[in-house]
């Protein structure tokens, strides 16, 4: 690790050290990767490309220090928790539109015998008289 990353790392410790005592000086107290980077005048990429372990570290940190989950953790259970709730409705959509197509099915088997049964005549009561064709 070459000079600049090791200025970096100490900085990094230095800035996670001053956003759990709640002493920010240079970003809005919040913790996450964000306040992290601005607090040690890092950019965001670099926590987390070349020091994730100093990101994880962090999240630890701020887990066990503080008691707290870390925001990007909040948001990934509400995601999770809406992604459960779509799935749910899905499985309950799916599930009533297999019940309608067996009902349909069921529909169309009636009326396709009684449309293949041979079809009598109505039965012509005794009191009527049917009218003689008219001839040409």
């Amino acid at each position: 690790m070459n000079q600049q990353h090791q200025g970096e790392r100490t900085r990094i410790r230095e800035a996670m050290d001053r956003l759990l005592t709640g002493q920010a000086t240079a970003s809005n107290g919040s913790l996450t990767v964000v306040a992290l980077a601005a607090e040690a005048a890092v950019h965001r990429m670099a926590i987390l490309k070349r020091h994730a372990d100093l990101r994880n570290e962090f999240y630890e940190r701020v887990r066990n220090e503080t008691q707290q989950i870390p925001e990007t953790e909040k948001r990934l259970r509400e995601t999770v928790t809406k992604l459960k709730k779509t799935v749910s409705n899905q499985k309950a959509e799916i599930e009533e539109l297999r019940q309608l197509v067996t009902n349909l099915t069921l529909a169309n088997a009636v009326l396709t015998q009684n449309a293949d049964a041979p079809t009598e005549p109505d039965p012509v009561p005794d009191n009527i008289v049917p009218f003689r064709r008219p001839t040409t």
